[in-house]
């Protein structure tokens, strides 16, 4: 959120991840909640002509779980970022309404249509991800490959019951904000921390 949110301008942005794939970065992960779609124009600038060298990952908003809300969001998460798939599609964050059964299966569609290679989850309880991939498993669907959680040195709750439940399910952990925010970069003195 940082990167995105910040004043740098989108050109600035853009050469910023390109320098990062030049030096060897190969995972990029994005949303189109992230600037209303923006992030994802963003990369798009980017990954130009480098796209056999990075995993391009994106997440859909909660709004959209329905069936055809997923696939409009991929068609257009595909459109700003100017590809024909993505490497990885995570369901953002779990809306408690939506039936796994209708987010499974557009997620399986979705795949075995071309548009997404990959399936994850992000923010999600670890009762309600095992229990999709359980559900993806015995109709035949796309399996969930990636759980997304919030993981640091100040936040590791993970490791309770999302990272076994993840290595116990055949998922790979992907986590967010590993600098918490800025507070383990260094960026911030004592000061700032006690505000």
């Amino acid at each position: 959120d940082f990167f995105w949110n910040s004043s740098l301008s989108d050109s600035q942005k853009a050469c910023i991840l390109r320098r990062g794939i030049d030096l060897g970065m190969t995972f990029i992960d994005t949303a189109e909640a992230y600037g209303n779609g923006q992030s994802e124009r963003i990369v798009a600038q980017a990954v130009k002509g480098l796209s056999d060298r990075v995993v391009l990952a994106s997440k859909f908003s909660p709004e959209h779980n329905s069936v055809e809300g997923v696939l409009h969001a991929v068609e257009g998460s595909l459109r700003r970022l100017e590809t024909d798939y993505l490497d990885l599609l995570y369901l953002h964050i779990w809306d408690r309404r939506t039936p796994v059964e209708e987010i499974l299966r557009a997620f399986d569609d979705l795949v075995r249509a071309g548009k997404i290679l990959y399936v994850g989850i992000s923010d999600t309880p670890a009762w309600q991800a095992s229990r999709m991939q359980a559900i993806a498993e015995l109709r035949g669907w796309s399996p969930l490959v990636a759980l997304q959680v919030p993981y640091n040195l100040t936040e590791r709750t993970a490791e309770r019951d999302l990272i076994p439940m993840a290595r116990e399910m055949g998922m790979g952990v992907l986590p967010w904000s590993p600098l918490a925010g800025g507070v383990l970069s260094g960026k911030y003195g004592l000061k700032d921390l006690s505000r």
